[in-house]
């Protein structure tokens, strides 16, 4: 079921999706070569503590997870696509990071994620990074009233693969409301005018995952959560939450000053 959100809980979720927004930029100013993983997790849990909210993922424990989630980002590193669990590892120079991390506040949820390069990049991760931030962009675009669901995921995957891209089949963006994910899913491929119509008040998470070899293969790793590429390719990952709008695409997890 959708559950169509009023212009006032919307407003609700852009207070939620700018906690994201602001942990998501305190991590990638602190990811330098040298700091692990884990103190990246510390940045992002006090922005959270600061803005009184809290963290959809910590403790999160969907049916295809041995454990609870034990942290409030997800950090994925070079070959890892999504859902990283946060360790003692420490950025090398060049390293491609994924950071996704959500947030709950007064009662909303936002979700959101970034890649970048720690260090010198090479240009093929810049490249890899920038057409996961198009594929992002084409799908944000498509998210008004009268299109459908599958014309986010055309969007998406046209700009991922006419780059030359892999994407990691079953896995894509969702809805977005009292929980961080709620019906619709929102593939990352698809066929246009196709799937559920968009309608003012929809609520979605738009997030390309794009895979370096242009295979589409992954597999998981023992921790039971992180998905890596199954030729050691790296992956990049890019995501918003989004308001559809009679006057257009709301963008709801932009950084914004605290």
């Amino acid at each position: 079921m959708v559950e169509l959100k009023t212009d006032t809980s919307i407003d609700a979720m852009h207070r939620a999706g700018r906690v994201v927004g602001r942990a998501l930029t305190a991590v990638r100013e602190a990811a330098h070569v040298g700091v692990s993983l884990l103190e990246l997790d510390e940045v992002a849990r006090g922005v959270l503590r600061e803005a009184g909210a809290t963290s959809p993922f910590l403790g999160y424990r969907p049916s295809f997870a041995p454990t609870p989630f034990p942290a409030v980002i997800c950090a994925s590193v070079n070959d890892a696509i999504v859902h990283g669990i946060p360790t003692a590892y420490r950025l090398r120079d060049g390293d491609l990071v994924s950071v996704d991390c959500g947030a709950q506040l007064d009662g909303w949820a936002g979700d959101a994620a970034v890649s970048f390069v720690v260090g010198r990049a090479r240009p093929a991760d810049l490249r890899l990074i920038e057409t996961a931030e198009r594929a992002l962009a084409a799908g944000i675009a498509a998210a008004v009233p009268g299109n459908r669901v599958g014309d986010i995921a055309h969007a998406v995957g046209r700009v991922c693969r006419t780059a030359g891209y892999g994407i990691p089949q079953g896995f894509g963006g969702h809805g977005v409301g009292r929980r961080m994910h709620e019906d619709p899913e929102v593939p990352n491929e698809g066929r246009p005018g196709r799937g559920l119509p968009l309608r003012a008040g929809m609520v979605l998470a738009i997030e390309p995952m794009l895979i370096a070899s242009g295979r589409d293969t992954y597999y998981e790793a023992d921790d039971g959560w992180t998905l890596r590429t199954t030729d050691g390719s790296r992956a990049a990952h890019a995501e918003h939450t989004v308001a559809v709008t009679d006057s257009g695409p709301r963008i709801l997890t932009a950084a914004a000053p605290a």
